[in-house]
């Protein structure tokens, strides 16, 4: 691997009217949890809004990692829980035959040390991924054009977005067969029908790493979830993504590591062009910590009313030495913060950072 580049803040430079899209970005959010509000009664998130495993876990940050990946969460050895969800991008709630990317999240409680701004008194340390290494779009504007999109088609039409999907996944298929794959393919609905839990996440959109730049992934390792890279699951059960996260933990836990890739050249790796892969070839993911779930329900209704209801998980909840980088993360700062809000407004009840897993039912 490349020597690691320190953060400089000229690396960070504002999209042309961000502001303006960001405001247009909220409305665009704001009128998809409307709708489906409206049409649940449920203070659904405006994007991953159904989850498909909700999990407990530790994370154990090993002794004796060398200075460059000593840092923020990493910096001292330990362990602390952490509560995992797994979910699909659309922001209402679907038949798992409309198949789009997945994504997981973490929340890793009782982390001290300087915090982000309006997380002070929080003790959390939040990372949000997809299983895809780069982000869909660009920039801000086209962020907003495909939220845009998906705003214009929320509750509309469930049966043609079934076979719509159906056919994007034999589309996606015919590209894979070919040695390609398509990100915008997948995320109108082709997604190929692979079980959640083989899958690897990824950050897409890089943090700070105390002085360094990097995006995050987490890797399956133990084998009961490697067997299940591209293990194929029957769409034809509405909630199949569910199920098979339940019925694997019924029976087994899970180990993954969470990794980082490290920016060594801000040419080749920029901050500002989501969508660009970073070359792995060039600098690999590096692991600096392991999380353990152990056996457990998988998902639950009362689990969902804790953590999809109760809880709310953001880039921007987290240490300092985190901070989110470039004009995506920038533009998702507000947009989580009014997600939550609003959330927390329709449900009758705050929602706060969690400081353990003491209540949470199993």
């Amino acid at each position: 691997m490349h020597t690691p580049i320190e953060y400089d803040p000229r690396f960070e430079i504002l999209e042309e009217d961000e502001g303006d899209t960001q405001a247009e970005l909220l409305d665009t959010l704001h009128s998809i949890s409307d709708t489906t509000f409206k049409d649940t009664g449920k203070p659904l998130r405006s994007v991953h809004a159904k989850s498909h495993g909700l999990l407990r876990a530790e994370i154990t940050i090993p002794d004796g990692l060398p200075p460059v990946l000593a840092q923020g969460l990493f910096a001292q050895p330990g362990s602390y829980p952490v509560v995992m969800r797994l979910s699909t991008t659309p922001g209402d709630v679907l038949a798992d035959s409309v198949s789009t990317p997945r994504g997981m999240s973490l929340k890793v409680l009782g982390v001290d040390g300087a915090r982000l701004p309006g997380t002070e008194g929080d003790t959390t340390q939040d990372f949000v991924m997809v299983n895809g290494p780069a982000f869909m779009n660009s920039g801000p504007k086209q962020f907003l054009g495909g939220l845009k999109m998906l705003a214009a088609t929320t509750d509309k039409a469930p049966a043609l977005k079934k076979a719509l999907s159906a056919a994007l996944r034999s589309i996606e298929k015919g590209l894979e067969k070919a040695g390609t794959e398509s990100a915008q393919v997948k995320s109108m609905g082709g997604h190929p029908a692979t079980h959640p839990l083989g899958e690897t996440y990824y950050s897409q959109t890089p943090i700070l790493f105390g002085p360094y730049i990097v995006k995050v992934a987490l890797v399956p390792v133990s084998v009961g979830l490697t067997q299940l890279h591209n293990a194929p699951v029957d769409l034809d059960n509405p909630d199949v993504l569910r199920q098979v996260v339940r019925d694997h933990f019924a029976q087994q836990g899970g180990e993954w590591e969470l990794r980082v890739q490290f920016n060594t050249n801000i040419e080749e790796m920029p901050i500002e062009d989501a969508s660009i892969e970073w070359p792995e070839a060039v600098s690999p993911y590096v692991t600096v910590a392991r999380i353990v779930a152990p056996p457990q329900a998988g998902w639950t209704e009362s689990l969902s009313n804790a953590i999809d209801e109760g809880m709310s998980f953001s880039i921007w909840h987290g240490l300092a030495a985190h901070r989110p980088l470039g004009a995506i993360n920038r533009v998702r700062k507000a947009a989580y913060e009014m997600s939550s809000k609003a959330r927390a407004q329709r449900r009758g009840a705050p929602i706060v950072e969690p400081a353990s897993l003491d209540g949470l039912p199993f």
